[in-house]
């Protein structure tokens, strides 16, 4: 595992895109906080950029470095939390301004896969998870899954024997708010 967070760290800090195993589903990623990285990663799912992105951050320190101010009801869902899920929250500071909502939102989720984790810390700032298909179509379950267009796309594709963690079903996603709203986006 060490090895492909080691390259994978390389290909992201040179800007470039990755294929990898998440929590869920294969995702497409890149360093959140590059503008033309998370440009490339719309262009390959030809997808409008207006459609915001899920980021993922290894902790809630890390959570709490990109978001203004952390509503207190995400930090007790992330607390009592046993399965994907991804948070939307408000204020979003520091990252690509192609990664958040036109509300100044962004989701952010903590996966609960060892190598996701690691490669989060490493990089030490938020990375762009997104399916790794093209928009519209079925997010792939399984690397087997992936079109040849998005393989041949990619800058690197983390080997596929670590998505053993994957659930293959996508996250939840709750938005919340810093009056203590919550609305449950999916299931």
């Amino acid at each position: 595992m060490t090895e492909a967070i080691n390259k994978a760290l390389e290909v992201l800090r040179s800007g470039g895109i990755i294929l990898y195993p998440t929590d869920t589903v294969w995702g497409i990623g890149c360093d959140a906080t590059n503008e033309s990285a998370v440009a490339k990663v719309y262009e390959i799912k030809r997808r409008a950029d207006s459609k915001s992105l899920v980021l993922l951050a290894s902790d809630m320190d890390m959570i709490c470095r990109y978001v203004k101010e952390v509503p207190e009801m995400a930090v007790q869902l992330v607390e009592v939390n046993d399965k994907p899920m991804t948070i939307i929250y408000p204020g979003a500071v520091g990252l690509a301004p192609n990664t958040v909502a036109e509300d100044g939102s962004v989701g952010i989720r903590i996966p609960m896969m060892d190598f996701c984790q690691k490669l989060v810390y490493k990089l030490g700032r938020p990375l762009v998870s997104t399916s790794a298909n093209i928009s519209g179509e079925p997010a792939p379950k399984k690397y087997d899954e992936i079109s040849e267009e998005i393989r041949s796309a990619v800058d690197h594709i983390v080997d596929p024997s670590l998505e053993r963690g994957s659930t293959g079903r996508a996250s939840s996603i709750i938005k919340v708010g810093l009056d203590y709203s919550i609305e449950i986006i999916r299931k």
